[in-house]
């Protein structure tokens, strides 16, 4: 169920949870633990990196950030060197390399926005990993959100997503349309992914699903989701 080099992120995700550091996540971890929770069984897709938000009263400067996390992998005895290889910015997370100390090789990544709005979470449990993330409710109006948008043949991972959630979760209207008004959002008009599922199939086409997922046919996951969310497609 879970990859090796999952369980080390879930076990860095953590060890950062344990620190204090006033760090939740979000992104391709959290959904694994959230649908595991919610009970969907199958393999769903892999993912290389941890999706984080900081959010703290200050600003924090880049060596904050480095040795804030070096200090919690360290406590936890987890073996593994911090570097930063992008400064946060205006619209830009700040992005780490988490590498094995004895080698020097990169294991995976971290992109951690700062003080961005803050967001409903909660605490998920997976094999024994306890860590803050964001609700359901928020992943599913994020991953909403970007299907409305044209970005959505960027974002062809949001759409399978909303796929695995679809199994799992009952659509509820009224929650989504509040979370994305909380995060000052409004749904734009899903024009790509309505009138140009040529364009969708073939960004499916070329997206990878690594090791044993199964990767259903582009008709099923495309017409799961438009039927899981019609109540906030344009009528």
């Amino acid at each position: 169920m879970i990859t090796a080099e999952e369980k080390l992120m879930y076990k860095v995700m953590k060890a950062i949870y344990d620190s204090g550091i006033p760090i939740d996540f979000k992104g391709s971890m959290v959904l694994k633990a959230c649908l595991l929770e919610a009970g969907y069984m199958e393999e769903i897709r892999h993912t290389v990196d941890i999706d984080a938000n900081w959010c703290s009263e200050t600003a924090p400067t880049a060596s904050q950030m480095i040795e804030s996390l070096q200090k919690a992998l360290r406590d936890e005895n987890i073996d593994l060197e911090v570097s930063i290889y992008r400064m946060y910015g205006e619209g830009r997370s700040a992005g780490f390399e988490l590498a094995e100390c004895s080698t020097g090789e990169i294991l995976f990544s971290m992109d951690i926005d700062v003080n961005r709005p803050v967001v409903p979470t909660q605490i998920y449990e997976i094999e024994g990993f306890r860590f803050r993330g964001v609700t359901p409710s928020q992943m599913l109006a994020d991953k909403i959100f970007a299907i409305s948008t044209d970005k959505v043949f960027r974002r062809i991972k949001d759409v399978v997503d909303l796929y695995y959630l679809s199994k799992v979760f009952d659509f509820d209207t009224i929650e989504i349309m509040q979370t994305l008004e909380n995060s000052g959002r409004s749904l734009e008009q899903f024009s790509g992914f309505l009138n140009r599922s040529d364009d969708l199939r073939h960004a499916y086409e070329k997206f990878r699903l690594t090791g044993d997922v199964e990767k259903p046919p582009f008709e099923k996951i495309y017409s799961a989701v438009k039927t899981y969310i019609q109540d906030v497609l344009p009528q």
